[in-house]
């Protein structure tokens, strides 16, 4: 019989509307990360891909516990920022980023490179957008979970940066039907054009969405504020009318103290889980509409294909006044639940900053915030800090990641807390309030143990790191007034060395207690 060596860590964090526990995971500090994006292998959810600024990729085999890190290199055309991580249905890994040929012009490109073997190699890549002397910027993709194509929108500058009347920025699409090897020819997919400043009247922000049916989705903002658009042909035709969604008022540009430059651009996603809500879109974005000193996360949707959409709901769910921005949204296409990763500043009167989450579990109605972040940062303009989060679930595997600045120094952050166990509501019990897991350290032997003040129903089980119920010691079993020690011993369970959590729930109020095991 194996003998195993535990610590245990107690540690109850109190949210505003919620009281949970967060398990924080740095991926990187390594080359000033920042602009990550993460993508979950559908197929193992242990399998995650990440990709940050400006030429970095991470892997992880244990479900984000732990990253190997590498240098992205592209010998034909370079790589030069905004990664976007993707996977198609067979497992396949895409990393789709800006370009920086040795010859030829700067971002004049997007290009897509491969990885079959989950992230630890990727080919030379090939590419789409080449238009001239045009910049290309700002690419985001969807993959269809049957067929593998790989349909990707972004904006084109005529020339960046440029203030000329005559310069514009169009939306394109492109897509590919053999798994990024080749790509079809990029058309623009915009009834109004932007100009080129890289500002409120600039078109950007395409993230494209699948419908229930193989439709094509897109938003975007500009001059008009957010508007969508949609393909029922597989991307060959588009409305000629972009439809209005929201008119974003104070537009997608913004500033936030402390921060380089900030957007508000949207992130469309559709709910394809088969559930209630199956074929509503959603569109999720920040703006000032409320402030310059109040900025929020908002959420718009659509029941019949987005040809009309609701008025914006509000995400965040703390008292007006503090700026929550930066946001990131994701479904869960297992179940539809919503996700949302969103820098907030509700705790604080000045510019440190903490990383909150949300999710709804019904279509957006109603939202659960919650602090995943452990402890604040403090960022500074002098520090570029990317321009987005992002954000990656998949049965009820939630893994968001984001941006943090200390002494100086970026690094890029996930966190793994299983979300059946972050999911607990109210934390008031006294005989929670009272539960203890001893002795710290143990021998291969922990022990439990809680008073009742009254006849309780209660129940006690042991999770892992991935929610996954390995042990239950009681089940819902009426206990009456007393004190109750109940061991858990970690040689006979046959546990391996890591991290685990017990969850005591007294009459429906939970706490929980985080477990290490070491062999």
């Amino acid at each position: 019989m194996k003998t195993f060596r535990i610590t245990i860590v107690l540690f109850f964090i109190i949210l505003t509307t919620l009281s949970t526990w967060s398990q924080n995971v740095m991926i990187s500090n390594s080359f000033s990360p920042n602009e990550p994006s993460i993508k979950i292998n559908p197929l193992n959810t242990d399998l995650l891909v990440a990709g940050a600024n400006l030429n970095n990729y991470y892997y992880s085999s244990d479900s984000g516990q732990t990253w190997n890190i590498g240098t992205l290199t592209s010998s034909a055309y370079g790589v030069w920022g905004d990664p976007v991580i993707d996977v198609d249905p067979d497992g396949n890994f895409y990393f789709f980023h800006l370009s920086n040929p040795s010859s030829g012009n700067w971002i004049d490109r997007i290009v897509c490179q491969k990885s079959i073997d989950n992230g630890q190699s990727w080919n030379d890549g090939t590419y789409t957008g080449l238009n001239g002397n045009k910049a290309q910027d700002k690419q985001w993709t969807v993959v269809d979970k049957n067929t593998g194509t790989i349909y990707m929108t972004w904006t084109q500058f005529d020339t960046y940066g440029s203030s000329s009347s005559n310069c514009k920025t169009k939306i394109m699409f492109s897509k590919s039907e053999d798994a990024g090897d080749t790509w079809s020819q990029a058309i623009s997919i915009n009834e109004i054009d932007g100009n080129c400043i890289d500002e409120d009247d600039t078109v950007e922000g395409a993230v494209p969405a699948l419908g229930a049916n193989g439709e094509i989705y897109v938003a975007w903002a500009g001059p008009e504020g957010i508007v969508f658009n949609k393909s029922l042909d597989d991307g060959l035709t588009w409305l000629t009318e972009d439809i209005p969604v929201n008119s974003m008022p104070t537009g997608w540009d913004y500033s936030i103290p402390g921060i380089d430059r900030a957007n508000g651009l949207p992130i469309t996603k559709c709910d394809l889980s088969g559930g209630s809500n199956h074929g509503t879109i959603y569109i999720n974005w920040s703006d000032q509409r409320n402030g310059a000193s109040d900025t929020d996360v908002w959420l718009a949707k659509s029941t019949d294909g987005g040809d009309t959409w609701s008025s914006e709901i509000r995400v965040n769910d703390d008292a007006p006044g503090k700026q929550q921005f930066f946001t990131w949204m994701d479904i869960d296409q297992t179940n539809g639940n919503l996700h949302f990763v969103f820098y907030d500043r509700r705790n604080y009167n000045d510019n440190n900053t903490d990383v909150y989450m949300a999710y709804s579990l019904d279509g957006g109605n109603s939202f659960v915030n919650y602090q995943v972040s452990e402890s604040p940062f403090l960022p500074n303009t002098g520090v570029f800090f990317g321009d987005y989060t992002n954000l990656s679930v998949r049965n009820n595997i939630v893994r968001p990641i984001w941006t943090r600045l200390q002494s100086g120094q970026l690094s890029i952050w996930t966190d793994v807390t299983p979300f059946e166990i972050l999911g607990v509501s109210d934390n008031s019990s006294e005989s929670v309030n009272e539960a203890v897991q001893f002795p710290n350290p143990a021998t291969d032997i922990s022990y439990v143990s809680f008073k009742l003040h009254e006849l309780s129903s209660v129940s006690l089980k042991l999770y892992d790191t991935q929610g996954r119920e390995v042990y239950t010691v009681l089940d819902n079993e009426q206990k009456d007034y007393g004190k109750y020690i109940y061991p858990i011993n970690t040689s006979d369970l046959g546990l391996n060395s890591g991290t685990y959590f017990c969850k005591l729930s007294v009459n429906g109020k939970e706490k929980t207690l985080k477990m290490i095991v070491v062999k």
